[in-house]
């Protein structure tokens, strides 16, 4: 079981990713709707692992990777991107990111990375 962050600035796809998770067993700890809140929340809950959006407003989630990296250099976190936006998922993978998820979200493939990270 893991303690994981959610982040996405969309409340339904973090209710959807929280559903997955739990239902998956691992307990979700908090939540962020933006980077800067993100790298906030990571410092304060430190949790096992981040699912980071992407896009967002405030501050992108690769930006928000390099932030959580200062922060733990062995932060594991887990990019979800839309159809589309391979570039930016290398982008991340090389910010830091250990793996990714496309959305619509499938569960299996969700828990199996985390599973590979954990």
């Amino acid at each position: 079981m893991a303690r994981i962050l959610v982040v996405d600035d969309a409340a339904f796809m973090r209710l959807r990713l929280t559903d997955i998770l739990t239902k998956g067993g691992h307990e979700v700890i908090g939540e962020a709707e933006n980077g800067l809140e993100a790298i906030e929340k990571y410092a304060q809950l430190k949790p096992d692992l981040v699912t980071m959006d992407i896009t967002m407003p405030v501050m992108e989630g690769i930006d928000a990777v390099k932030g959580i990296k200062k922060i733990d250099p062995n932060a594991s976190v887990i990019m979800c991107s839309a159809m589309g936006q391979q570039q930016m998922v290398l982008n991340a993978i090389q910010a830091g990111a250990k793996d990714f998820v496309v959305k619509p979200f499938q569960a299996d493939r969700v828990l199996d990375a985390i599973k590979k990270i954990v």
